[in-house]
């Protein structure tokens, strides 16, 4: 009988740091990211639901990163901005917020002026439509 050998155990601080790696590659390799829980198409919770609804119906160009696919990802986001909860937007770099920030965004029009000021292309009526449904 052959023995089954085991992998070598990582180091949480090796895996942690990583992930931190590659979560900030990730952050600069699109000017929209969104971690979420499953995908733009398949969310798999209501909250990245909202926030990954938000941005298409806005037509905003965004990636989309399942956490549930790397708990390495899904731990590292959350220390990496210092908050606790997923879905988490960052616009060229920068970390906005969960989904009741992303959704007061929205409604107040300053999400809009965020990507103006960063020179994100999105839909103004679209825009005006969400805040028009919310009134």
């Amino acid at each position: 009988m052959s023995e089954i050998t085991q992998p070598e155990a990582t180091q949480p601080e090796a895996t942690q740091s990583g992930a931190l790696d590659t979560i900030r590659q990730i952050i600069a390799s699109k000017d929209v990211v969104l971690f979420m829980k499953g995908t733009r198409t398949m969310p798999q919770c209501g909250f990245s639901s909202r926030v990954a609804g938000v941005l298409n119906y806005m037509g905003v160009e965004f990636l989309d990163v399942n956490v549930l696919a790397d708990a390495g990802i899904r731990q590292g986001i959350k220390d990496f901005s210092d908050w606790p909860t997923i879905p988490q937007l960052y616009v060229r770099g920068e970390f906005v917020g969960g989904c009741d920030i992303v959704t007061e965004m929205a409604l107040s029009g300053e999400l809009d002026a965020l990507f103006e000021q960063h020179g994100i292309a999105y839909d103004k009526a679209a825009a005006e439509k969400i805040r028009e449904a919310n009134a």
